[in-house]
């Protein structure tokens, strides 16, 4: 087989923009941090409704398509590359990290102490909305925004058989001949960009959890040293992993990762309040489940509160705005599937995932607070998450244990989401990439070894934030893609499958 070539174009074009970009935002972070607050303020308070209308109706168009004849679609002939398990655990692990064990102790405390339709903060009312909008937000609406963008990449490589991974060609169903051209090269360089600010999120969020915990071990302070220690470390894993490619790497990795995790969620279910956790769960996810629709288009247009723009509407931007790696990423995995199994596996699993982390944690954090064992709420408010989260593992029995296994968790963790994400950095930048081939393994190395510098220089330099902001702001003209990718699928569909061929 030959060797996937080099686009010269958007590899070196991506390289000059993230290390432009990035040197200019950090140099200029203080004036840039208003101007990109005002931006994401724009898209959360006046592009609401649009976000709210995207999400529902990629939910609605993905259940119909997976029901509808299209769902039997086979992506790819032969039997699935990978076992249902390894695929999975794959295409969760790429599509939570670390945020996942963050937010599901910390968002329904959040919630708890912030809650939506002016409710008291810290009433009973309160604490039934808090792990209800928490499963909400994780839940099948998230996975919506991370499927569709994998129905369509994975229709175009494996189906209309177009040998390569990036959002550009997905789109020629609907861009014709400026699929070819500067534009979708343009678009390939911004897909790359939201990528490597999603990672930067990701970082921002574990590397000061891990480390926090780390500082709580070895009963030391977390500093940035130890915050670059986790980084090489990580950077280490993932780098070997992503060299190993998929099948030897990316996907024991992501087998180990699951297990782990499993393994800590039913450690904490079963010393926890194991009844509470249960009947807590329970209440929370029938309230979800009756008010899924007023959550999925709630506003607060009279009350003005902000909260639907400031939780619902931010997370589905920052969705989107890592859709696209995903999308690529499950679509390579996903040989031999049918499109119903594609759709269902995503949401409902990727959902379950998810849910099961937000009915452990969630529910445990929950009982701590309103028990008075541990006052989270003030951590959380006067400390930070990081050491709100120490606090809640250290009132399990077994914490000298349970605090190192949570770091070994939370690496790996980290470590799934990158090696994923630089073996698709290094496929975006690919001029062809037949089905079973992986980008060249010295691409995927430089990609690892920048993502790993400019994670190291953002920690130390303090520059995070702006990446992760702006990477969020991309979450406009990935609006738009969203509409594009649409159109590509449907006008395939009818010209794959016209009307007169229907049964």
């Amino acid at each position: 087989m030959q060797k996937a070539k080099l686009d010269p174009f958007v590899f070196y074009t991506s390289m000059i923009f993230i290390l432009l970009a990035t040197v200019l935002l950090v140099v200029f972070r203080n004036s840039a941090e208003p101007v990109l607050d005002d931006v994401m303020s724009f898209i959360t308070f006046k592009m609401d409704w649009a976000f709210q209308f995207l999400t529902f109706g990629l939910f609605i168009f993905l259940i119909w398509l997976a029901f509808s004849k299209y769902g039997k679609i086979k992506l790819g002939e032969g039997k699935p590359e990978f076992s249902s398990f390894s695929w999975g655990a794959m295409l969760f692990t790429a599509g939570m990290g670390t945020s996942i064990m963050y937010w599901s102790m910390i968002e329904p405390i959040s919630y708890f102490d912030g809650p939506p339709f002016g409710i008291e903060p810290g009433s009973q009312e309160a604490a039934e909305w808090a792990l209800t909008y928490g499963l909400f937000h994780w839940g099948i609406s998230a996975w919506s925004l991370y499927a569709f963008p994998t129905v369509v990449i994975a229709y175009s490589y494996f189906v209309r058989k177009r040998p390569s991974l990036k959002i550009s060609t997905a789109l020629s169903g609907a861009l014709g001949k400026y699929s070819e051209g500067w534009v979708a090269k343009l678009i390939d360089v911004l897909v790359i960009w939201s990528l490597v600010g999603g990672l930067g999120t990701s970082l921002g969020l574990g590397v000061p959890m891990v480390s926090a915990v780390v500082g709580s071990i070895l009963n030391i302070e977390p500093s940035l040293g130890m915050d670059a220690i986790i980084v090489t470390l990580i950077t280490i894993i993932y780098s070997s992993s992503a060299y190993l490619g998929l099948h030897k790497g990316i996907r024991r990795l992501s087998d180990i990762n699951i297990y782990l995790a499993v393994a800590l969620a039913l450690f904490v279910f079963i010393a926890g309040p194991t009844s509470f956790i249960m009947t807590y769960f329970s209440n929370s996810f029938g309230m979800m489940l009756q008010n899924f629709t007023f959550m999925s288009f709630h506003t607060d247009p009279i009350g003005k509160g902000g909260f639907p723009q400031g939780w619902t509407v931010f997370y589905w931007a920052w969705f989107s705005a890592t859709a696209m790696f995903m999308g690529l990423f499950v679509a390579r995995i996903s040989k031999g599937r049918t499109l119903r199994e594609l759709i269902t596996h995503m949401l409902l699993w990727g959902s379950i995932g998810g849910w099961v982390y937000f009915l452990v944690f969630g529910g445990y954090s929950m009982n701590l607070q309103l028990q008075g064992i541990v006052d989270v709420a003030k951590t959380l408010a006067d400390q930070g998450g990081p050491a709100a989260v120490v606090d809640i593992l250290r009132s399990l029995p077994l914490d000298t244990l349970l605090l190192p296994f949570f770091v070994i968790v939370g690496v790996i963790f980290l470590s799934t989401s990158m090696d994923s994400a630089t073996y698709i950095l290094a496929a975006v930048a690919t001029k062809e990439l037949q089905p079973g081939e992986d980008p060249a393994r010295w691409h995927r190395m430089i990609w690892g070894a920048v993502m790993a510098i400019l994670s190291l220089s953002l920690l130390l330099i303090g520059g995070l934030r702006v990446i992760q902001t702006s990477a969020v702001v991309v979450a406009v003209p990935i609006f738009i893609i969203y509409l594009l990718l649409l159109v590509s699928l449907v006008r395939w569909l009818r010209q794959d499958y016209p009307t007169s061929k229907r049964q």
